[in-house]
């Protein structure tokens, strides 16, 4: 597919740059290529579009932004993990303040206990694996990167729409999360309850999932707004 040349990207080089991007997509999409499989090298694809080697930097650099491709130096171009989401976090995006902190809560609140229901009608075993291993980590301030607990019930859930709703969330919002995890003064009780969401999910009782994450985060929401209330000086730190 034919697309300009370096007259044309002169021209219109954010268009032309998008074009291409959407190209490469179809060629992966047409080839049935997923993520890890490697695609023709840069000079390939510029052959193949009808570009300069330049111009396909450029398409590649905006779908490496999204992580649909990978450029690895040495290697070669391969399609990306991100490739399949539909849902993506917004990596530059400026920090909420604190009455956006509680929207954040809010909107968590208003999906995730219709996610733990899914999750105790569709998890699988290995999902469960996954749960009970996130269970396990509730009580540290620092939770591993890829280790949380409300990600890997959005994962049981079955729906991967739902899935990357909450991955984006918790991606995007990662230092808002760790405000909150700091606001959060008794672990050990916020573990408890993500054990027994867990039993629920576990013992496939959708209903008790539901309520049980409900409750949950409803004391999320009212022990933040009461914890922002007070001067910055006297909040738990991050890393209490």
């Amino acid at each position: 597919m034919a697309t300009g040349g370096a007259g044309d990207q002169a021209r219109h080089p954010a268009g032309l740059a998008e074009r291409l991007a959407t190209g490469v997509l179809d060629l992966i999409a047409e080839q049935g290529l997923g993520p890890g499989d490697s695609l023709p090298t840069v000079r390939g694809l510029a052959e193949r579009f009808g570009v300069t080697p330049p111009t396909i930097r450029e398409a590649l650099r905006r779908l490496q932004a999204t992580d649909a491709v990978q450029l690895r130096h040495g290697s070669g171009i391969f399609v990306g993990p991100g490739v399949r989401r539909t849902v993506l976090p917004n990596p530059n995006s400026v920090p909420i303040r604190d009455e956006q902190i509680l929207h954040l809560v809010e909107a968590r609140l208003a999906i995730e206990p219709s996610i733990a229901a899914l999750a105790a009608r569709n998890r699988t075993d290995e999902q469960l694996a996954e749960l009970a291993a996130a269970v396990e980590i509730a009580t540290q301030s620092r939770v591993p990167r890829g280790r949380n607990f409300h990600r890997e019930l959005a994962a049981a859930s079955g729906n991967p729409m739902l899935f990357e709703v909450v991955d984006s969330l918790l991606a995007a919002r990662r230092g808002e999360q760790r405000t909150l995890r700091g606001l959060i003064q008794d672990r050990v009780h916020d573990r408890d309850q993500h054990r027994a969401i867990f039993e629920a999910v576990r013992d496939r009782k959708p209903v008790a999932a539901e309520e049980l994450t409900r409750q949950h985060l409803r004391e999320l929401r009212a022990s933040t707004a009461t914890l922002l209330r007070r001067p910055r000086e006297d909040r738990p730190s991050k890393d209490a």
